[in-house]
């Protein structure tokens, strides 16, 4: 009772319970699962806006500026900024919540920061929930900034209607934007310190890049700003205001999609249904299982069986994969436990896509316990994918 009044006070807005809310999809705690199925039924109206680029280019800034101009239109706004993790505690370094302090005083602003913890997309495990979560509250507006890795720094492209490619003038190397993937992912180049010598030449590199590209029906746009003088920026946040995309990640196709399939894959599995494995969360290319250790699971020690926890990271695993509708199947998986669990416990399994070829993927699946976050266990997989639909392998059914 009391976790789904304080669930329904934070999709109500309520600032403190928002914030508890992110505490638990961070933490994988018992409530995330709670909060999950509340935030399922309502999302995808907010204009979800990924800002990514290479560290020191200016990210932080600019999303300041940003808010400052929606806030201007009269856009409440949320922002899932993801910084590196401290190696001490694996918590957020929070830098980019003191650049935008001065936004955070605005009722209608929300900034929160995630950490990295490790994962290699540029991004939190736990971004995508933040995202729905900010869109089912309310905001308009939700500016996800990563935290600027490098070339997979594409990962954005999960989450994000529009995606702000952030390009600082004088990086030494025309092509870095081609080299880093993310020529291909930009809706909008953005030149930052436009009041730098070398800002006019970044912006001639890339109209001349965009001019290479094949398809030339819909080019990315590039502007040039200067975020502490102002220049350019209202124009962008005009821009950006204009598009009309939102909730692309929950059409058919996406989020949505895979989370119906999921499901039913796993109402269809003798051995899911065998040994309690629930559904938590589903994208393309990812997957979040729960389980409760019961007496069934326990070996003659006391303990969880080791079997009963690779086989919770393999179904997660085998979920991730073949969510892209192709069927995949496992060949090579290794499990490294280090914490042993006892009768009781909630196991949380993460599966995501680490790479994925046409014929090949690699999944890294991280099981935890949900009480207290404690790392459980570490599962890597390849897959080899077969040329087929899933549905279609499976008969009338997945």
């Amino acid at each position: 009772m009391a976790n789904s009044a304080f669930i329904q006070t934070a999709l109500a807005g309520d600032r403190r319970s928002i914030g508890q809310a992110i505490s638990a999809l961070e933490n994988g705690s018992e409530a995330a699962y709670a909060v999950r199925k509340a935030v399922a039924a309502r999302q995808g109206r907010a204009h979800v806006i990924g800002v990514t680029g290479p560290p020191g280019g200016g990210k932080s800034t600019l999303v300041s500026a940003l808010i400052r101009g929606l806030r201007e239109r009269g856009r409440t706004v949320a922002v899932a900024a993801v910084d590196p993790s401290s190696p001490f505690t694996g918590g957020a370094v929070l830098g980019d919540r003191i650049r935008m302090g001065d936004r955070q005083s605005d009722a209608g602003v929300f900034i929160r920061s995630l950490a990295s913890r490790g994962h290699l997309g540029g991004l939190a495990v736990a971004a995508g929930d933040v995202i729905d979560l900010f869109d089912a509250a309310g905001f308009d507006v939700v500016i996800v900034e990563t935290v600027g890795a490098g070339q997979s720094e594409v990962e954005i492209t999960r989450y994000a209607d529009t995606r702000v490619v952030v390009c600082p003038p004088g990086l030494g190397d025309d092509v870095q934007a081609i080299k880093a993937g993310v020529l291909e992912i930009a809706d909008v180049f953005v030149v930052t310190k436009a009041d730098l010598p070398d800002a006019r030449k970044t912006e001639s590199d890339l109209l001349a890049m965009l001019a290479l590209r094949r398809d030339q029906a819909s080019p990315p746009a590039v502007r040039k700003v200067s975020a502490p003088s102002g220049d350019g920026i209202e124009a962008l946040v005009e821009w950006l205001d204009g598009r009309t995309q939102r909730g692309l990640r929950h059409e058919a196709g996406g989020v949505k999609k895979a989370y119906s399939q999921t499901s039913d894959w796993i109402a269809a599995d003798n051995l899911a249904q065998l040994m309690g494995i629930e559904l938590v969360a589903a994208s393309v290319g990812s997957t979040t299982l729960r389980m409760k250790v019961e007496r069934k699971h326990i070996n003659f020690n006391g303990k969880c069986h080791g079997g009963a926890l690779f086989a919770l990271g393999d179904m997660a695993l085998g979920l991730a994969c073949n969510s892209h509708g192709r069927l995949a199947t496992l060949v090579d998986g290794q499990m490294s436990i280090s914490t042993a669990v006892d009768e009781g416990d909630w196991l949380i399994a993460h599966a995501s896509e680490v790479s994925r070829s046409r014929k090949i993927g690699s999944y890294q699946v991280h099981v935890t316990r949900a009480k207290d976050n404690a790392h459980i266990a570490l599962m890597h997989g390849t897959v080899y994918v077969l040329d087929r639909p899933v549905a279609a392998a499976c008969g009338d059914g997945p």
